[in-house]
């Protein structure tokens, strides 16, 4: 069950989204700090369930329901006010839930989701890698493809691209881009990780610690957390 979080307050997105961790079948693909962000979200990632804020600035979740097409993700309204329910429930809500969320709470809600006929035939199917990514800069639109990408850098809830000569700024996490991205990249580090092809060598360090040097000479820093699955990966056959 893939899901977005929509609220413009840091602190409430980051307690739902370790709430959320708590059930094996439901991923975090994004979060998204206001209306016109959750918009583009949307379109983007395709997620099952949106769990949306009502007040927000400028678009309100309302908003962002209502631009939503009719076969698009259910929707959690997640509120501190409890004068918005009807409304929720006209918009073709799933629940809605009052903040401060309660577990129990939640876990209904997750249960209800469970038995939605769009979330059901989402989740037998298998993960294909993405070749291509949809990248929105400066009001272009543009097309990169998965094998031009050496290496990405998280910063916070984005994801710098790192391409040949150019960086590609994306409003996805590090963990759920990897997962779409498939088993070409690998993590290194908690804030990167690169494509197997582009690795040329793996130069230890101190502290069990290493760099990855790129085809082009670019160092990108390795973990000793992360350093051993790499290593795996590189010596495992193609395909």
């Amino acid at each position: 069950m893939r899901a977005l979080i929509v609220d413009d307050e840091a602190p409430a997105r980051d307690k739902l989204r370790r709430m959320l961790a708590a059930f094996d079948d439901v991923e975090v693909v994004g979060e998204a700090d206001g209306g016109a962000a959750a918009m583009e979200l949307a379109a983007q990632l395709q997620p099952d369930v949106i769990f949306l804020d009502v007040q927000m600035p400028e678009v309100d979740g309302f908003a962002v329901a209502a631009s939503l097409p009719d076969d698009g993700p259910e929707l959690v309204f997640v509120t501190a006010f409890d004068r918005y329910a009807l409304q929720a429930f006209d918009a073709q809500a799933a629940d809605y839930l009052l903040k401060p969320v309660e577990p129990a709470r939640l876990q209904r809600a997750i249960r209800r989701l469970r038995m939605v006929p769009r979330v059901q035939a989402a989740r037998p199917q298998a993960a294909t890698p993405t070749t291509q990514l949809l990248v929105v800069d400066r009001g272009a639109t543009h097309v990169v493809r998965s094998a031009d990408i050496q290496w990405l850098q998280s910063a916070d809830n984005y994801v710098n691209l790192k391409l040949a000569g150019r960086t590609f700024l994306l409003r996805r996490t590090l963990e759920s881009l990897l997962k779409d991205l498939g088993p070409g990249f690998v993590r290194t580090h908690r804030g990167a990780a690169v494509a197997l092809a582009a690795v040329r060598a793996v130069r230890p360090r101190g502290n069990g610690d290493a760099v990855v040097v790129l085809q082009d000479g670019t160092e990108v820093p390795c973990s000793r957390q992360h350093r051993p699955a790499l290593l795996e990966r590189l010596q495992a056959p193609a395909g």
